[in-house]
């Protein structure tokens, strides 16, 4: 061997060295931020880190500080040294990062980064849950540029390559304050007694490109949030509320799907095509019932001309549903809770969200659109999405079952299997009674969690073989997706490669896990939105009393839920003077002297005891309204002889 060969052997052998270094302390880094995330025990709590900052609000001392968390699952204060406190006010609400994690004895340590407010700040609140959260609030500037070049009016070449629908009279029905329009509807009757329903979504997918900036930011929020006093988009507001939007009076790009219905309510023949459309009215739901109602006569004298529309609309929902309930689609009548805001952003009352006949309309065409839509593009094989509702686990039917043997009912299942018709039957032999609440509530807890796959699975909870996403691709992201594929399909005339196959299948399956993590975010973010708000309203209202009923019984105490759909706990020692026997199975309450036993669904009356937004909880106190009465009376009295 010469010296030339032992020196390329030499440099060979000097790389390999050099690549396994990189390599190792790659390897380091990654075992160090994984050690970052690990879980220490201390004082039998659980410290968990999934991120290097929490929120929390600030607490001064002398020459210290410490911060207690929003999340309580995180068990532990952090502690603030006065260098790192960076000038935070005592009460508030700041974001740290966490340089030293919680050690036996001694709490976690760390720096203050941000200061959001004092927690009694106007929006405080809700900026705490965005930064609680790490959501996208800000979209980056490649994004916003994109959005800003997209032209706002369509190009008329564009419309010669579409169906041409803007004579047709379609309306938009949505909330009094939605500014994202992305379904508009329209229905006509068929000399033969059927109906053509006419759903149209907007094109998103035209604007928003594959691989764009745009279309990277919609993966990675994956969804719109709705925060009470603001809304996280999953869109830049030149597409959500601009060209994407079906303004009405304005010509919009959409994808239409046409569907034949007979009279037993069902799809017969569909068309789906690239189209362009002018919304003839932008109608909301209190305005489209008060037609249905005949009970504004100013509302009906407006839309005189269009009446007829949505009373053929209203014809046809109702052979929908029809339909649908006959197939075992599960009709939870679980009320919404709708907070009313001050200009400020405080909660000022708390009350149901009022649902009505004109909102089923649209719940009922948009459903029957998305499984017409699912199921077309599952016998082609394409590559898609899908929304998921497998069925329930049999052991969380009998435990149920159990709760519901004591109040008469059962869902009829066998050892292997339960259909949605025997928790359909249940639904409806409840309706109207004081206990339809509670079950239904218990019955939407035994069912699991929807979902996207790319896999069709069907949807127990509507009773559908093939469901899906489709009619709202500006605030979900498998819906924009799924229209990427429609426009491929129809382009290519039904006809793609392998390779486009292949590329888009493993897309479906990527985005749609990625989706429905987004989703659980979401869902959690506004539900805490909606808890902190409650807490919020009933801080002005210590010390009232209410009528509840009770929503869940547990080993600490038991949950009350009022009217207005605020629910509250009342622990032991507030609920009577005695020891109380708990039964997991019939989810009961034995008090061991009176022997008074209490059961979900049970009327009580409650005075309001505690309420505090920064931990979201509302405790409440078992009221006798008999000994009340005494009370009241006793100082009526005692008022008179003095």
């Amino acid at each position: 061997m010469n010296k030339k060969e032992v020196n390329k052997i030499h440099k060979k052998m000097k790389k390999k060295k050099k690549d396994l270094k990189k390599k190792s302390t790659r390897i380091s880094k990654e075992h160090k931020a994984k050690q970052k995330a690990v879980k220490v025990k201390e004082n039998s709590k659980i410290f968990e880190l999934e991120k290097n900052t929490i929120v929390g609000t600030y607490q001064k001392s002398r020459n210290f500080g410490f911060v207690i968390p929003d999340d309580k699952k995180l068990g532990s204060d952090i502690y603030i040294s006065k260098k790192d406190a960076r000038k935070a006010k005592n009460n508030q609400k700041v974001v740290v990062e966490i340089i030293k994690l919680p050690q036996k004895d001694k709490s976690a340590e760390g720096k203050i980064v941000e200061i959001i407010g004092y927690i009694d700040q106007a929006g405080v609140d809700m900026l705490s849950l965005v930064k609680e959260y790490d959501l996208p609030y800000e979209f980056p500037s490649q994004v916003v540029q994109e959005a800003k070049k997209i032209e706002q009016k369509i190009n008329e070449v564009e419309i010669q390559n579409r169906r041409d629908l803007r004579g047709e009279e379609i309306f938009t029905i949505d909330g009094d304050d939605s500014k994202d329009l992305d379904d508009a509807v329209n229905v006509k009757k068929l000399p033969n007694g059927n109906y053509v329903l006419g759903v149209h979504i907007a094109d998103v997918s035209h604007y928003v490109k594959e691989g764009s900036f745009l279309d990277k930011e919609a993966i990675l929020r994956g969804t719109s949030i709705y925060m009470l006093d603001r809304v996280i988009p999953m869109l830049p507001v030149e597409l959500s509320n601009g060209i994407c939007s079906l303004n009405a009076g304005e010509d919009r790009l959409a994808i239409s799907c046409v569907m034949e219905i007979d009279k037993k309510g069902q799809v017969i023949s569909s068309d789906i095509f690239k189209s362009v459309i002018t919304v003839t009215e932008r109608m909301t739901y209190k305005n489209v019932q008060k037609i249905l109602d005949n009970s504004d006569t100013k509302v009906v004298k407006k839309y005189e001309k269009y009446i007829h529309h949505f009373k053929l609309m209203e014809e046809l929902a109702h052979l929908l549903k029809e339909r649908r309930n006959k197939e075992g689609s599960l009709n939870l009548d679980i009320p919404e809770t709708k907070v009313i805001l001050d200009e400020n952003g405080f909660a000022i009352d708390i009350t149901k969200y009022d649902l009505t006949f004109a909102n089923e309309i649209i719940e009922q065409f948009m459903l029957t659109a998305n499984e017409t839509v699912a199921e077309k593009f599952f016998w082609l094989e394409a590559p898609f999405i899908y929304r998921v509702h497998e069925a329930p686990d049999m052991d969380k039917v009998n435990e149920l079952n159990k709760f519901l043997f004591n109040l008469g009912y059962r869902v009829k299942c066998n050892k292997e299997e339960v259909h949605p018709t025997a928790f359909a039957e249940v639904l409806d032999k409840i309706k109207g009674k004081p206990e339809e609440r509670v079950i239904s509530t218990l019955i939407l807890r035994t069912l699991k969690v929807a979902r996207y796959e790319s896999e069709n699975k069907g949807h127990f909870g509507i009773a559908s073989k093939y469901y899906c996403h489709f009619t709202s691709p500006i605030r979900r992201y498998p819906d924009l997706f799924i229209h990427r594929i429609i426009s491929k399909y129809l382009k290519q005339g039904y006809n793609l490669s392998d390779e486009e196959k292949a590329k888009y299948a493993s897309q479906a399956t990527k985005y749609a896990e990625t989706s429905s993590e987004r989703e659980r975010v979401a869902q959690k973010v506004e539900r805490e939105s909606v808890d902190i708000k409650m807490a919020e309203y009933m801080e002005q209202h210590i010390g009232e009393e209410y009528d509840g009923i009770i929503s869940s019984i547990t080993s600490f105490g038991v949950f009350v839920e009022l009217e207005n759909t605020v629910e509250g706990m009342i622990r032991f020692d507030k609920l009577g003077d005695e020891y109380f026997e708990y039964d997991e199975d019939r989810k009961t309450l034995l008090g061991e002297k009176t022997k008074t036993m209490y059961h979900i669904g049970d009327k009580l009356h409650i005075r309001v005891i505690r309420a505090d937004k920064q931990s979201r909880q509302i405790d409440f106190e078992k009221v006798d309204q008999d000994s009340q009465v005494d009370q009241d009376r006793q100082e009526e009295e005692a008022t008179q002889q003095n």
